[in-house]
């Protein structure tokens, strides 16, 4: 179905979440005990079969983000609806049953494999968790999980680290598709990964969503806005914890109406050649971000941000919905102008 905006009806829907995190003790008297906001208000939704990328430097809170729709992490305050039901109220049996329409890929797959288990049982592991199946059917759906991801059914036999890097993370890939979810986590995936590798794995990615028959949507958790244009059906732009700009991928980085969206687009290496080398120069070297435990007053990108004013300084921007169909919103007083940059042209 389709909502008011034009856009699908959302498989997550993300509202008014907040997660701070504070040191565990004082070690001066008179101190207090330090405060990190990570996450601050963010909100957004993502539609079955969709990709919604978060980006933003590090930092931003965008893992945070992810953990949090994972619930790896409490949030301080905010709801998530996941397929129709709360999903911060499940309680702790409710929520294991429940994880079999969640799978998470995490960017290091050295780390994220257990290198004392053999691919087929990594990949299988889920199955045997959520009692899917019987011991032969297992190993039928772990060999057809391997050949989807490109690697040899025969490969269920190696430990991952045998394997190339490019090789676990497929079989990360694998297991995170294991039980069929409806959504996929997918953190930094590619960022570990040769750039002869990068574009194969993305590609799978790609493939895999219209071929798996739950048709995943994908929260891509990344910061190469290039790999963010290739994958991505939106985007939502993040500092200091906070959704800055958020729209169709396209939309975003062809037009970027905020101007620290605009200063990531600068920041592309190659970019700036030629008349506007100057402008991207100077925004590449606008100032450097503000620490989490002290945000500044008013708009949080004001000390970087070249199009600030006294107001920027003094209150924070309410957010700004765009009229037309695909639910463009930014967050800024004076935002950029609407004519196409050469920061990132549209995706085609």
């Amino acid at each position: 179905m389709t909502g008011s905006n034009g856009r699908p009806d959302p498989l997550l829907s993300v509202r008014g979440l907040a997660r701070a995190f504070r040191s565990p003790r004082v070690l001066l008297p008179g101190r207090t005990r330090r405060e990190v906001r990570a996450v601050a208000d963010v909100s957004f939704d993502l539609a079955a079969g969709e990709t919604l990328a978060l980006v933003g430097e590090s930092g931003s809170g965008k893992s945070t983000t992810a953990r949090l729709v994972l619930r790896l992490l409490a949030p301080d305050r905010g709801r998530i609806d996941f397929d129709g039901r709360d999903w911060l109220a499940l309680s702790p049996g409710e929520l294991r049953r429940a994880r079999k329409d969640v799978g998470v890929v995490f960017q290091d797959p050295g780390r994220s494999l257990n290198p004392r288990m053999s691919v087929g049982a990594v990949v299988g592991e889920p199955l045997a968790i959520h009692g899917i199946g019987d011991a032969r059917g297992r190993r039928a759906r772990v060999a057809e999980l391997l050949t989807a991801v490109g690697l040899s059914p025969e490969s269920r036999l190696a430990r991952p680290g045998e394997l190339s890097t490019g090789q676990r993370q497929r079989v990360a890939i694998a297991r995170a598709l294991a039980t069929t979810p409806k959504l996929v986590v997918l953190d930094e995936p590619v960022s570990a990964l040769d750039v002869s590798v990068r574009a194969q794995v993305l590609n799978l990615l790609l493939d895999l969503q219209v071929t798996t028959p739950s048709r995943p949507a994908y929260l891509f958790i990344g910061h190469d806005l290039g790999v963010v244009g290739h994958v991505a059906t939106r985007t939502a732009v993040m500092y200091l914890g906070r959704i800055v700009e958020e729209g169709p991928t396209a939309e975003v980085l062809g037009t970027p109406r905020h101007p620290y969206t605009a200063l990531l687009l600068a920041s592309r290496p190659g970019l700036g050649r030629g008349a506007d080398a100057g402008a991207a120069e100077r925004r590449r070297l606008a100032g450097e971000p503000a620490s989490a435990s002290s945000p500044p007053p008013g708009c949080p990108f004001h000390p970087r941000c070249p199009r600030a004013s006294e107001r920027c300084r003094t209150e924070l921007p309410a957010e700004t919905r765009l009229p037309a169909p695909g639910g463009r919103r930014y967050s800024c007083h004076d935002p950029e102008p609407t004519a196409p940059g050469n920061f990132f042209p549209p995706t085609s």
